[in-house]
Parts: C-alpha cells; sequence; structure tokens
C-alpha cells in the first residue's frame, strides 16, 4: 500500500516539473531585463496619436512587468514602432434605414519591431491590431476621438503580450 501512494505521489508531483515562478519570457529575449520605447512614428492623418499609442504601452509594459522601462542608451532592448493605419467602420445600422449608422468599429494598426542593444532585430516588424466600437452622437468625429484611447489600450495588451509571451 505504501509502495503504491509513494507511486501516485511521485507521479502528481511529475506534473510540475515544467513550471516556473516568476516572468515566463521567450528564450531568445532571456538577456532582456530593460526596454526603452522611444515616441512612435505617426503615418496617420490623426494628429498626436502617436504619444498616446506610446504612452499606452509604457504604461502597459510596466504593469505586466516583465521587462522594465528606462532610457535608450541604458536599455537592453528598443522597442520601435509606427501607426500606420486607423480604420472605421460601420457595425450597426438604424432599423428601417440602412444607410444611417448608430455604432462604428474602429481598427487601430501598429507595426512594432524590436532591436537588441547591437542593432540587430530581437523581434523583426509585426503588426498587432486594436479594436473598439463606439456609438454614434451628433458628432461623429468627436465620438471616434474619444474611442481611440480604448482601441489603444486593446492594442497596448496584444503588443505587450507578443513581446513578453513571445506569441
Amino acid at each position: 500500500m505504501k509502495a503504491l501512494f509513494a507511486t501516485l505521489f511521485c507521479f502528481a508531483l511529475g506534473g510540475c516539473l515544467g513550471y516556473q515562478v516568476g516572468p515566463v519570457k521567450p528564450y531568445y529575449l532571456r538577456d532582456v531585463h530593460t526596454i526603452a520605447v522611444p515616441t512612435f512614428k505617426n503615418r496617420t492623418l490623426v494628429p498626436r496619436i502617436e504619444v498616446l499609442v506610446t504612452d499606452t504601452v509604457i504604461k502597459q509594459i510596466q504593469q505586466d512587468g516583465t521587462y522594465q522601462i528606462t532610457s535608450g542608451d541604458k536599455a537592453d532592448a528598443t522597442l520601435s514602432g509606427e501607426v500606420y493605419r486607423i480604420t472605421r467602420a460601420p457595425a450597426r445600422s438604424v432599423r428601417g434605414n440602412v444607410l444611417a449608422t448608430t455604432e462604428f468599429s474602429l481598427v487601430l494598426v501598429v507595426k512594432y519591431w524590436l532591436t537588441g542593444r547591437d542593432g540587430k532585430d530581437l523581434i523583426p516588424p509585426n503588426d498587432v491590431v486594436g479594436q473598439t466600437s463606439f456609438f454614434v452622437s451628433s458628432d461623429v468625429t468627436s465620438d471616434e476621438r474619444q474611442a481611440l484611447p480604448l482601441a489603444t489600450e486593446d492594442l497596448a495588451g496584444r503588443l505587450v503580450t507578443q513581446v513578453s509571451e513571445g506569441w
């Protein structure tokens, strides 16, 4: 009976052999502990969106805790990016009038890459998408401007997940 119990106990503990406590970085980023995030470039016609995106990404990296944010010359890697597309598409129309829209879907696309201290790409250029929806009032432009931070938060969460977890 004791032998059976000992065998079951060993098998139960064997399931935890690969578990790690703390941040689980991708193997190719094992030496990266600090990241610099310069202001992203803006390839759209929306003014000052690059500052909003960069600030939100920095806050998300700090909240994640896998990497520390530091200045460019002290960092192990640099996360660069550019906002290159913001699109608004109708998601729901008025009942009885398909030409009038009550809800829009807002999509924000950023291209990013991570370079090491030596200038080599640690993560090649990749796209990440953030999206949200918003209802229309009398001023669609104002409504879209208010929805941009929500799409940016979604985008930053996805970007930081891709960098910190490797997928």
